[in-house]
This record gives C-alpha cells, sequence and structure tokens, in this order.
C-alpha cells in the first residue's frame, strides 16, 4: 500500500505551492524528509522536524531528524509513516531549516495499491516555485495587534 500525500509550503501568499508525494506506508519517516527536501530542492544540510497535527493544524509531538545525546526523542528513522498516519491522524507538520522556519503543511489525500514497475517515493505532482526567503511567520500575539 502506498500513500498519497500533498505537502503545502505554509505561507501567507495567494500562489499556492505544493508537491503531490506517493510513498510506502511501510517507509520511515526519514525517508520522507528526504523524498520531501528532494521534491522542493532543499539541499539535505540541515535539521528538519515531523509535528504530529490535528485537524486544525495544531502542533503537537515531535519527531527528530536525529536524536540529541542524553535527550529520549523520537526520532524520523525509527518511526514508520503508517505509525503515525491512520484514519484519525491525516496530517502533519514539517519543519525544515530551523534559522529560516520552512513550514510545511502535509495531508493524506488517499491510500491507494502500489503500481508495479514504479520507484517509491514517487512525486506525482508538482505546483509553485520554492521562494528564496521562507515566509515570515505571524504568531498568534503578532496578529492581534
Amino acid at each position: 500500500m502506498i500513500y498519497r500525500f500533498r505537502v503545502i509550503l505554509d505561507n501567507d501568499t495567494e500562489d499556492d505551492i505544493f508537491r503531490d508525494i506517493e510513498i510506502n506506508k511501510e517507509d520511515s519517516l526519514a525517508e520522507f524528509h528526504k523524498s520531501i527536501i528532494t521534491s522542493f530542492g532543499f539541499s539535505n544540510n540541515e535539521i528538519a522536524s515531523f509535528y504530529l497535527s490535528d485537524n486544525q493544524w495544531n502542533q503537537g509531538e515531535e519527531i527528530l531528524l536525529f536524536s540529541f545525546e542524553d535527550q529520549d526523542n523520537k526520532v524520523m528513522s525509527d518511526i514508520l509513516i503508517s505509525d503515525v498516519i491512520n484514519n484519525q491522524n491525516n496530517k502533519l507538520i514539517y519543519v525544515y531549516d530551523f534559522l529560516n522556519m520552512w513550514t510545511f503543511l502535509i495531508e493524506l489525500v488517499e491510500v491507494a495499491e502500489g503500481i508495479k514497475g514504479i520507484d517509491y517515493p514517487n512525486i506525482i505532482f508538482s505546483k509553485g516555485e520554492i521562494p528564496e526567503k521562507a515566509p515570515e511567520k505571524k504568531f498568534e500575539s503578532e496578529k492581534k495587534k
């Protein structure tokens, strides 16, 4: 089985920037991370995290790219996509490069049978070009001003 995800750059512009990615549901989040950075043209030299999310895109538990010493954190390479995506939880938040805070909203679009002869992960659709700089985020306290 494969999962089809839409990975959307979280920005405040009218331009939609997203990638549709198919990936085996038994692949790790580390593999999903690699497919996301490849699809958006990023290098693999920055740290990143996935966050569990509810239907209102509230940020939940963090899953790190790698473990820090003396901490017991969840790590992408140890977590299968199917461990965090199910009928009740079909959204994730992904942050790449914590200095620039490239933030992506990820939603499961479909669960399907894989097609023989197709290598997964597979980028099936791409819309929009990534801007030179990450979109600035407005935090709740800033929005009220």
